[in-house]
């Protein structure tokens, strides 16, 4: 079984990122250098101190991109002032049992790929990450309000192991797939994929997987972690004690996140 693509996550540098690249075709925002005037008295210039002018040497210099500090994501696009990277997600709320388990499976991959990690949370994405304008973002989120406000909660189930990787196959995934509630995810789907048409941004995937990502690791590891582990991971979901109940789950909110701003939008 070939990986499936991973749904609604990037490979960019942070989860907190504040801002991210501007879309294609948008023109960015002009710099706050300061205009220099004539000097129309007939008077000796001093030279500018070097404290001074160092003062302003950065002003027009994005963040350094280390990897390092993120461990060891791969930014797939460049830093730039005044746009915010957004994704909408329903949350996933990890309960103590939910946890038990995913030691477990953790444990187990790691015996295939040591460089595995746990995802510090947990949702299931409806949306790509896009780019948006600070000036967009309340618009853009009372839209999302406006098509989310005739939507019941409702249970889903997800407990299907699946190995995912990004579109850059910088990045690998261990996730949960929905395997009921798939229909209630496609309706919130239509409807996120609307507001983002009116806003001329990116639409979801086509015949998208719904899931829980649980672990990650930096690189494409699909031929390590399917076949043999990917078998043994099944295994333990389906003997977990409870995990029919554990990995039923109501979905209470959509939630929106730009950059550091959170947005909840509760259904019905």
């Amino acid at each position: 079984m070939s990986a499936a693509p991973l749904v609604g996550y990037s490979s960019s540098g942070s989860e907190d990122e504040t801002e991210a690249p501007a879309a294609a075709g948008r023109s960015k925002p002009r710099s706050g250098g300061r205009r220099c005037g004539q000097n129309s008295l007939p008077t000796q210039r001093f030279p500018v101190p070097d404290s001074v002018l160092s003062m302003f040497s950065s002003t027009e210099e994005g963040p350094e991109d280390d990897s390092t500090k993120h461990g060891g994501r791969i930014r797939t696009f460049p830093h730039e002032r005044g746009n915010w990277a957004t994704h909408i997600y329903i949350p996933y709320e990890a309960k103590e049992e939910f946890l038990d388990l995913l030691d477990v499976l953790l444990s187990r991959a790691q015996t295939f790929v040591p460089r595995l990690v746990q995802m510090e949370e947990f949702h299931l994405s409806l949306s790509q990450s896009v780019v948006l304008r600070h000036h967009w973002i309340l618009p853009f989120v009372q839209a999302l309000k406006d098509h989310m406000a005739s939507f019941q909660r409702f249970f889903f189930t997800a407990n299907q192991v699946k190995i995912y990787t990004n579109q850059e196959k910088t990045r690998t995934f261990i996730g949960l797939e929905v395997t009921s509630g798939h229909a209630q995810f496609l309706d919130l789907v239509s409807e996120v994929d609307r507001v983002m048409e009116e806003f001329d941004l990116t639409t979801f995937y086509q015949n998208p997987s719904f899931h829980v990502s649980l672990a990650w690791c930096v690189g494409d590891a699909c031929l390590q972690l399917e076949g043999q582990c990917l078998q043994e991971l099944q295994e333990i979901v389906d003997e977990f004690e409870d995990s029919e109940m554990l990995l039923r789950v109501l979905a209470e909110q959509v939630r929106c996140k730009s950059g550091n701003k959170f947005f909840s939008m509760p259904l019905k």
